[in-house]
């Protein structure tokens, strides 16, 4: 008897031996808000200090020629669906192109679906509203601060960085701490809770973008190098705050034991936000002309680290071919033995193979950048970059060679018109087949009457519209008049609905023609505005109400049939006219 339970315990230690190095990989991604390739002390900037940062870049395998796009919900729609912006419909960070269609599979569906635990922490930027929040896209738990960033309008009203308001599954709650430290924080415990089974974190923070909020003893020591050779000496500290936290994350991954089986993932969002002055002389940017928002290489070109000792992607080593956001899904999946929906249509390419030094190239390929900030879709060739190998093609009509020209000062199409006309002819394709897709043509919408989520709050960030837009909590207080007025909905079943008018958000109730307390924490000066009326247009109805002294809502019940629709609503000041800052809608009973 004695000898059979040792066999049987041998049997079974066998058994977990064989399954151990077969075990799925955990996987990390942290996605930083708009810092730049300069914007860290291992790609040779002498200003800032980021040790555990330079630390990890001489463990992990570096894609030196990794893109993404100019601005962050593009670069996060991209990497969650696997689809360039113009083909996933989220081109630009506001006026109702923030935000993902319904029905589009994510990374995290991907993981979900295949036996992982997902969590994420920070900045989701691809809609706030029910079919596209984190929870509906693959999430298990989201603890996120709303729109595109902390303190922004949409977000819960007065967060300011420090002990804010949070939704963790789409509920508001309170946390004490600095925004970076809590969205860190919180991916540990997350970790603490599921770490016996494969987890999927995605760790996008808001910092440093702006605005440049971080406590005084990150920023002290940059303050002597502002406008010498620096441009902000907050920016900075915040992007030293994300650096030691990624060091606390190291460390519990090691002490857990987890950290050789964890696919950890460094990467940013766009080019530098505040690394580099408006005319580029102040400021360290790898050498590359172009920060967030431009074509340039410095604009798109971004700083990409990979580390799984397990799998042996380890060892400080270069890799130089071009990589691209889109090629995330499709990397991971490979490494990970993830099945992708045989009907998932993915723009990227899988460089596992060179992660894993079983190849030294990547079939040829070209990667596109086509966003705009507006609701119109992006132009064909005007603001656009086509890079193949290490050349980029901007605007259609000038052609550089960032090996041998790495600030894009010549223009050397006409010499090479072969390769231009051929990156020419391949985006034509590329854009006429991007027209073909809903995604293109349709506006994302917001559900309305799902129980789901009984409330939709709309705000006038999202709104359509021709002008540049507003976002800032700041303008709102200030009563800053803004003609942006439309939003799109899909009406989920027929009935009676109450739309709400208001000028403030219900967590900063106030007059329509006054102003709320004054929260404490809320720095903002608060001016009144002076409408008569608001006026709505929707389902082929439009509607009028006078507003009173001491109303907080302007509201109107309206019958709706199932389908989709447009809503339109202002506020009306004599003649001139201007959008609802926030709208509430819910289903009547």
């Amino acid at each position: 008897m004695v000898r059979l339970q040792i066999l049987l315990t041998l049997i079974t230690l066998q058994g977990i031996l064989i399954a151990a190095p077969n075990s799925k990989p955990n996987v990390i991604l942290i996605l930083t808000d708009d810092q730049g390739i300069g914007d860290i002390g291992c790609h040779g900037n002498p200003y800032i200090q980021t040790p555990n940062l330079d630390e990890f870049y001489t463990e992990a395998i570096r894609m030196t020629d990794f893109h993404v796009s100019p601005l962050c919900a593009p670069s996060r729609a991209a990497i969650m669906t696997g689809r360039y912006p113009i083909n996933n419909g989220v081109w630009a960070t506001y006026k109702g192109r923030d935000a993902m269609h319904e029905g589009a599979t994510t990374m995290a569906d991907i993981f979900k679906n295949n036996g992982y635990t997902t969590g994420m922490f920070g900045k989701w930027h691809l809609g706030d509203n029910y079919p596209v929040r984190p929870t509906d896209s693959g999430f298990d738990l989201a603890v996120q601060h709303l729109a595109g960033g902390v303190g922004e309008l949409s977000d819960y009203w007065g967060n300011s960085y420090f002990d804010d308001m949070y939704y963790v599954n789409n509920q508001p709650k309170q946390f004490k701490g600095y925004c970076t430290d809590v969205w860190f924080q919180e991916a540990m415990k997350f970790i603490d809770q599921n770490k016996d089974k494969p987890f999927f974190i995605y760790l996008p923070t808001n910092a440093p973008h702006s605005p440049l909020i971080v406590e005084e003893k990150y920023a002290a020591p940059y303050r002597p190098e502002v406008g010498k050779n620096i441009y902000s000496a907050e920016f900075y500290g915040m992007i030293t705050n994300i650096d030691e936290n990624f060091g606390k994350l190291e460390a519990y991954l090691k002490e857990n034991d987890l950290a050789d089986n964890t696919i950890l993932i460094f990467t940013t969002d766009n080019g530098s936000g505040n690394g580099l002055s408006k005319d580029g002389k102040i400021g360290y940017n790898y050498g590359f002309r172009g920060k967030k928002g431009s074509k340039a290489e410095g604009g798109h070109r971004v700083p990409f680290f990979i580390r799984w000792k397990d799998g042996k992607i380890k060892g400080g080593k270069d890799i130089n071919e071009l990589t691209a956001h889109v090629d995330l899904i499709p990397t991971l999946a490979s490494l990970c033995d993830l099945k992708v929906p045989s009907n998932m249509e993915l723009d990227g390419l899988d460089f596992s193979l060179l992660l894993q030094k079983k190849a030294k190239k990547l079939e040829d390929r070209m990667v596109f950048i086509h966003h705009r900030q507006d609701w119109r879709p992006p132009m064909d060739f005007d603001q656009t970059c086509i890079m193949v190998d290490d050349w980029r093609l901007i605007n259609g009509d000038q052609l550089y060679n960032v090996d041998n020209d790495r600030f894009q000062k010549n223009n050397i199409g006409r010499d090479n018109w072969d390769l231009a006309y051929r990156m020419i002819t391949a985006n034509e394709e590329f854009v006429k087949k991007a027209k073909e897709n809903p995604e293109y043509n349709e506006f994302p919408y917001h559900i309305i009457g799902n129980s789901i989520q009984p409330e939709v709050k709309l705000t006038i960030q999202h709104a359509i519209g021709e002008d540049k837009g507003i976002w800032k909590a700041e303008q709102v207080s200030a009563g800053m008049k803004n003609t942006n007025n439309t939003h799109s909905l899909k009406i989920e079943q027929d009935g009676k609905y109450l739309i709400s008018c208001q000028r403030w958000p219900k967590e900063c109730s106030g007059p329509i023609l006054g102003t709320p307390k004054k929260n404490p924490k809320d720095l903002y000066d608060y001016k009144a505005i002076s409408p008569q009326k608001v006026r709505i247009s929707i389902a082929n109805q439009i509607l009028e109400k006078e507003i009173s002294p001491t109303d907080e809502a302007v509201t109107f019940e309206v019958y709706l049939s199932k389908g989709k629709t447009m809503l339109v609503n202002d506020f009306i000041e004599g003649k001139e006219k201007y959008g609802v800052y926030y709208t509430y809608i819910k289903m009547l009973k």
